[in-house]
């Protein structure tokens, strides 16, 4: 009877342990498969950046450069532009992330403690600014933005339409400082949600020392909202830095990176030829493939800006969101 007892006990057992090791198989495909899709085309315009244009033409060279160059480097530069337009888009994605996080701090902290008539209402309508495609807004921001004007006060006085403000960084600085901003539903609602997870006694101890509304949201609720404030200052400045929608929508030609990758292949086309010392004339054309190298390359030198950001702040960005969804 015991060594039936005993069978059964080693057979559940390396059941168990069968189960555990196939359980992790499956968790450590499925994880390299999906670090593959996400890492082959990083690594990919990698190898291109340092690859000769004669390295495309060798089947026997794939991901390692034979012939290792930083031509393609140094011309992605030279087409796009490339430290005066990161410095100026590093400025202004630092600029509307500052605006966004304030307005939208601001914003959460209101419907958190504050109960108006109409205020479940108006957070459902928040709420509902996340699931809306940016693409059905296209239309009337466009025309808004094209004859701007607060409650036609500039046509009352001088008879105008409104002052167009398209091509122009005001755009963005009206929507981002008003909290209607790129994703800022998203943002009001982390607030929102860490904001009622903290202790109301904190404010009421303020209150009590004479802190009015302002002086309690500045000095009390906001450095207590540190890690809510990590996370979306990350998200907002990598959504913004990406963003290319409203970028294309507002500025039909401006020196942000978004823009700029977004004309790359034509830029390429137009100025290689020159840098290359082919002649400017307008019906030479690059080799399709070298310019392919060059608009990798481009988007590699784009996108490295924020890789570099996320090594450094990685480990407090993991420790926001975990602090965020804790209180939250």
């Amino acid at each position: 009877m015991k060594s039936n007892e005993m069978f059964v006990y080693k057979l559940n057992k390396t059941r168990n342990k069968a189960v555990d090791w196939l359980w992790k198989l499956v968790l450590y495909m499925l994880v390299s498969g999906i670090s593959f899709v996400i890492l082959y085309p990083l690594f990919r315009r990698v190898s291109m950046a340092f690859k000769d244009p004669s390295d495309i033409y060798n089947p026997t060279i794939y991901m390692v450069p034979v012939h290792f160059t930083l031509d393609n480097l140094k011309h992605a530069m030279e087409v796009m532009n490339y430290f005066p337009i990161l410095g100026n888009t590093l400025v202004f994605v630092a600029a509307m992330t500052l605006l966004q996080a304030g307005s939208c701090a601001l914003a959460g902290y209101g419907f958190a403690r504050y109960v108006f008539p109409g205020s479940n209402l108006l957070f459902m309508l928040v709420v509902l600014t996340i699931l809306i495609p940016v693409n059905t807004l296209m239309v009337p921001m466009y025309l808004h933005f094209r004859n701007f004007d607060v409650l036609n006060i500039l046509s009352l006085f001088t008879g105008k339409d409104g002052v167009n403000l398209l091509n122009t960084y005001w755009p963005f600085v009206i929507t981002s400082a008003t909290a209607n901003g790129l994703k800022s539903g998203l943002y009001i609602y982390i607030f929102r949600q860490f904001f009622k997870g903290l202790p109301k006694e904190i404010e009421e101890a303020a209150l009590i020392d004479g802190a009015g509304f302002y002086k309690t949201f500045l000095r009390i609720m906001m450095p207590n909202a540190i890690p809510a404030i990590m996370t979306v200052m990350l998200f907002a400045f990598v959504w913004q830095y990406n963003d290319t929608f409203y970028s294309s929508l507002f500025m039909s030609g401006g020196d942000l990176i978004s823009i700029k990758i977004a004309s790359l292949p034509a830029d390429v086309n137009q100025f290689l030829p020159g840098i290359l010392g082919l002649g400017s004339n307008a019906e030479m054309r690059a080799d399709p493939n070298h310019v392919a190298m060059i608009v990798d390359t481009g988007i590699l030198l784009a996108i490295a800006p924020l890789i570099l950001m996320y090594l450094f702040v990685q480990r407090y960005f993991v420790e926001s969101v975990e602090r965020t969804g804790v209180v939250g």
